[in-house]
């Protein structure tokens, strides 16, 4: 009994530590009268069995922020998603219970309720599934089991009578992801400059903004993947694309091998693991599927409030919005997977400088005050940026080798084809 109330006070102690967010006026449930929202697409993908209710938001937000889900209780949801950082944690790839350091960049929560799938690489399909892998992973929250991290909050009066309530029983696993991720629902954050100008106020973008938009349109082939229409109000087609990131450091061929031997695409706990503790990450969307088109595929991000949440790209690589556009202006990263899509570009630096002016006009009102921060910060680095390389955007040089073969040979997509080269499936 005293190592029992023992531990509930040490680990009462670290989920109180201060480096975990406290909810503020930012981790509050959004309104729904926002200007830009689509009313019935989130009521379409509010799901019949966990409909979105106050107390079941309250008790979500609760959870959400507490240390004591994970296994040493120095973690939360929130530590990866602080509403003040956007719901990011501004870090490059995130950091678990003993500074364990994974190898993805955490996704905003915001409008993440659109979205066909979550996570970069689409292995978990409802905000309930993704709610619980985080808590069972070894280098996120640790816990063994979903049953050990409903066991610290079972016996806290305000929970269990929490619980009670809003479901009818006792604490339990799924109860507790359904109330994170109808907390998680609520955070929705349209709002922007860019939701008025479509409403016909003609002075909320300024030219350079305008141009953007323009740009993103035509020569900047944004539309491609980051379209925008009733069914796709994030500016994301919710497909994987391999845009040429990491395929400067990893051998795809040799990490499919790797991949297609140690992962059961079947066991998402285990494919769970592989993407965030080993190199294996780099193989993206090709860990749940085994499709050869899917190697070094990520999912198409949201652009809506993109500004507050650096860095990006899934292994948080770009620093700044003006790296990005380098990376897609050179034509990306040369591999044998290499999207289709990607091509030079040729944008001129003050075509690129209205780009940005254009994806900072998606920042949702609530989050201007950050907005006009990082803005700031971000300029200031508009003249130290690695990605840049003009003679290549612009086509005066040949871009980089793709993967090569042992003998200096070029590694066509067909090597992973063969089934004798990855492992016989």
């Amino acid at each position: 009994m005293r190592c029992t109330l023992a531990l509930v006070v040490v680990l009462a102690a670290a989920g109180a530590r201060g480096d975990i967010p406290k909810p503020d006026a930012l981790a509050q449930p959004k309104p729904v009268d926002q200007v830009g929202l689509p009313k019935d697409l989130t009521r379409a993908v509010t799901p019949a069995d966990n409909a979105t209710t106050p107390d079941k938001v309250a008790l979500g937000e609760k959870l959400f922020f507490d240390g004591r889900l994970s296994a040493d209780g120095s973690v939360a949801c929130a530590t990866c998603h602080d509403p003040d950082k956007g719901f990011t944690d501004g870090r490059r790839t995130s950091i678990g219970i003993k500074q364990q350091k994974g190898h993805r960049n955490a996704p905003t929560v915001l409008n993440a309720l659109y979205n066909d799938t979550q996570f970069w690489d689409g292995r978990a399909h409802h905000l309930e599934d993704q709610a619980k892998l985080p808590i069972t992973n070894p280098i996120e929250m640790g816990q063994p089991n979903l049953d050990a991290a409903v066991a610290n909050i079972a016996n806290i009066p305000e929970y269990r009578d929490a619980f009670g309530k809003v479901f009818g029983r006792a604490p339990n696993g799924d109860d507790l992801a359904r109330a994170l991720a109808a907390y998680e629902r609520t955070q929705v954050a349209f709002d922007s400059p860019f939701d008025r100008f479509l409403a016909g106020d003609e002075k909320a973008l300024d030219a350079s903004a305008r141009r953007g938009w323009a740009l993103f349109n035509g020569r900047g082939r944004c539309m491609s993947c980051h379209g925008i229409s009733g069914f796709q109000p994030t500016f994301s087609d919710n497909k994987f694309h391999n845009i040429g990131v990491s395929a400067h450091a990893q051998n795809f061929v040799e990490l499919a091998r790797k991949g297609v031997a140690m992962v059961d695409s079947g066991n998402a706990k285990e494919v769970d693991r592989a993407a965030l503790e080993t190199d294996l990450s780099e193989l993206g969307r090709f860990l749940v599927t085994k499709n050869v088109s899917d190697v070094g595929a990520f999912k198409t991000s949201t652009l809506r409030n993109v500004l507050i949440t650096p860095p990006y790209f899934h292994d948080g690589s770009q620093d700044t919005l003006w790296d990005v556009i380098d990376h897609y202006n050179k034509g990306g990263v040369q591999n044998p997977y290499l999207d289709g899509g990607i091509v030079r570009l040729g944008l001129s630096e003050s075509e690129i400088d209205d780009l940005v002016a254009f994806l900072a006009s998606l920042t949702s009102d609530r989050f201007a005050a950050l907005g006009k921060k990082e803005l700031a910060r971000q300029r200031a680095l508009r003249g130290k940026r690695p990605q840049r390389d003009t003679a290549a955007a612009l086509g005066r040089k040949a871009q980089g080798p793709g993967l090569v073969g042992p003998f200096g040979d070029a590694m066509p997509p067909q090597t992973l084809r063969d089934p004798s080269t990855i492992g016989g499936r």
